[in-house]
């Protein structure tokens, strides 16, 4: 079994073709919003554990996930500057905003829904990872591949949390709705490309 094969059970799809085009054609952007998702990672899980005092495994496994996401951060624009490629700003995807339209504004739905959500993104990234890296040069396929073993633990790091606050049967109904709203937006038309954008629009 490899570290990808738990994350392509839990996705309803898997990342299209089209999308690893579109990211090959556009390796500057790649690199660029692929560094804007590692400090999205990173702000998320210290901003839950500003929400969440209280939960004490939380704070704890939420602490490393930030360090490692931020050490991601770190590697991504070395390798941008050592590629020459400018660190500009871009407008952020759909992607992870749609989803967040799926949490629930109450407690402790909300916690709930936020770490499913959590998982489902940190699901996807480590899947692209793994879809992207045989058609990249030698380092960016290395460094990718790197990134899958982390990347999966974090996965089943939100999973867990999400698992400890919620009985089996709530789980699964919440995933239900996420993941089909995330496989929507994966398998859908983006005009922009980004890191967890769709496909090319028609």
């Amino acid at each position: 079994m490899t570290d990808t094969d738990p994350i392509r059970a839990f996705l309803l799809c898997e990342t299209p073709s089209a999308w690893v085009d579109w990211a090959l054609e556009n390796p500057d952007i790649l690199l660029i919003d692929h560094a804007n998702c590692e400090k999205k990672a990173a702000s998320t899980a210290l901003n839950l554990m500003y929400r969440y005092v209280d939960h004490h495994r939380l704070l704890q496994k939420l602490s490393r996930l930030a360090r490692e996401e931020l050490r991601h951060f770190e590697q991504v624009i070395a390798i941008m500057q050592r590629r020459g490629v400018p660190y500009i700003q871009l407008s952020a995807a759909r992607y992870a905003g749609e989803l967040r339209q799926c949490v629930r504004s109450h407690e402790p739905a909300r916690l709930l829904d936020t770490l499913l959500v959590g998982a489902v993104i940190e699901a996807r990234s480590c899947e692209r990872f793994a879809a992207l890296a045989p058609h990249l040069d030698q380092e960016l396929r290395d460094f990718y591949r790197s990134l899958l073993k982390s990347e999966s633990r974090h996965f089943a790091d939100y999973l867990k949390l999400a698992e400890g606050i919620a009985d089996a049967e709530e789980v699964r109904r919440r995933l239900e709705v996420i993941l089909g709203r995330e496989a929507e937006l994966i398998e859908s038309g983006d005009s922009e490309f980004r890191f967890h954008s769709g496909v090319p629009a028609a």
